[in-house]
């Protein structure tokens, strides 16, 4: 599955510390290889189907799945506190 960054989390990551940029990233493309894979730090989100919440540390990332497309889209890196 190809990955997808979203303007908005490149834009994130270059605010992040260099090795946290990476290994964000790194799950990131872990996680596009085997979408429905056991991942401990993903979570489904209830009320958005194919929507999914990623957690780093203080970090998270929403992203979404498109079948169709074979896409993963990460569209959303924010801190705990103000991503939701």
């Amino acid at each position: 599955m190809r990955l997808e960054l979203h303007k908005q989390v490149v834009k994130a990551l270059g605010r992040v510390q260099p090795k946290l940029a990476q290994a964000i990233l790194s799950d990131l493309k872990a996680i596009a290889a085997e979408p429905f894979g056991r991942h401990p730090n993903v979570k489904a989100l209830r009320d958005r189907p194919d929507y999914f919440r990623y957690r780093h540390a203080g970090w998270r990332v929403l992203y979404r799945i498109d079948r169709n497309a074979d896409t993963m889209f990460a569209e959303h890196m924010d801190t705990r506190g103000d991503i939701y």
